[in-house]
């Protein structure tokens, strides 16, 4: 495969050129607005942020990103899909209040939000995917999967299942419904915490496979010759009582977001953002984010997500470490790591490569790149 192109500005500004002007610019130049946007629907999807963290991208470069498409002619809107585990972003309701919270709202961020996966995150469409090993029709979120163009801007930072969080996981990941989640996340049907149980039914009333019911101590029970582990139960629960029964490995989770991407973009223009900055060593899912591990680096843009997650990675791999407390400074504290895989240094039982390889092999893009600076 060609090598593609990714588009870099750094965080150096002056009195006439802010942040999101520079964005702006970065995005125009990688050829973003020649995108067939007039009258379009445009999923922006991004990670609002668990209420508490507070490494997540910025609202005021969500309102550029807006604006900018709107001047276009299309019609942009924020989305993401709700969380699989319990937190403030497991339903619509409170996703959307934690959203707002987090400055994702109609002043803050010149756009209004869209939950991609409805109420409690069973609103999906089905997508199959050619040439999938492990996902044949991954579940998305119905708001992206019915919107024209898809925009991702993502924030780049350490990931404990996958390694690191860039395009391919905001993308495969955040836009799956919670059925989707599941999927992704086990390789098994789930469970039931018979503890959290509360035996109010929904599991069973909601059931397309007539696969539970409730036993004489009204506590859900599974029949796993009926169940197709399709994820129903645990997306409607409320107390946690239907749960993963277990955890996939990094190499088979990274494999599954490759697929679930390329269910969210294909056959729809697309286009993404990174953000380098606040490297935290985990997800923005938490309720806290630890400090960062490098130092901000910058904004990169592409039509290849693939190519963008690798420049991504590169560019954190070359940079030293920040001499200040955090993970890797507590244990390499006489060491810059320059060059070295962050990543596998902080999670040593991830493979981040091996969802990169397999997006290549399935036709997502290229991990081969040209890096180009924009002033």
């Amino acid at each position: 495969m060609a090598k593609s192109q990714v588009f870099f500005t750094n965080l150096r500004t002056n009195p006439h050129s802010s942040l999101p002007d520079k964005m702006e610019r970065l995005i125009t130049r990688a050829g973003m607005t020649g995108m067939p946007l007039k009258d379009k629907f445009v999923a922006i999807k991004i990670h609002f942020g668990e209420p508490g963290n507070m490494a997540y991208i910025r609202p005021n470069f969500a309102a550029r990103m807006a604006q900018v498409l709107r001047k276009a002619g299309a019609k942009p809107f924020l989305t993401d899909s709700n969380t699989l585990y319990s937190g403030r972003r497991s339903n619509a309701v409170d996703h959307l209040k934690s959203a707002m919270e987090n400055g994702f709202n109609p002043i803050s961020a010149d756009c209004d939000v869209i939950i991609a996966d409805g109420l409690k995150g069973t609103d999906q469409i089905e997508i199959p995917v050619e040439n999938a090993e492990y996902c044949k029709a991954p579940k998305i979120g119905a708001a992206v999967a019915n919107a024209d163009v898809i925009i991702s801007m993502t924030h780049f930072k350490g990931h404990e299942q996958a390694g690191f969080g860039g395009a391919l996981k905001n993308l495969g990941m955040g836009a799956a419904s919670v059925p989707g989640k599941l999927e992704l996340h086990s390789n098994s049907q789930p469970k039931i915490d018979e503890e959290k149980c509360i035996g109010c039914g929904i599991c069973v009333a909601h059931c397309a496979h007539d696969a539970i019911h409730l036993d004489d101590r009204r506590k859900a029970k599974i029949d796993y010759d009926k169940c197709v582990g399709c994820g129903q139960c645990v997306a409607l629960c409320q107390h946690g009582g239907a749960v993963l029964a277990d955890w996939d490995t990094s190499e088979r989770l990274n494999y599954k977001i490759a697929e679930y991407t390329k269910a969210v973009i294909a056959g729809k223009p697309n286009f993404h953002v990174s953000f380098i900055m606040n490297v935290s060593p985990e997800c923005d899912c938490w309720n806290h984010n630890d400090a960062a591990i490098v130092a901000d680096i910058g904004i990169l843009a592409s039509f290849d997500p693939v190519a963008l997650d690798q420049a991504c990675a590169d560019l954190v791999k070359a940079a030293p470490v920040l001499p200040t407390d955090n993970c890797l400074h507590d244990t390499h504290a006489h060491e810059t790591l320059e060059g070295t895989d962050k990543f596998r240094v902080m999670h040593p039982d991830t493979d981040w490569e091996a969802g990169l390889e397999h997006a290549v092999k399935i036709g997502i893009g290229s991990r081969e790149y040209d890096l180009i600076t924009v002033p």
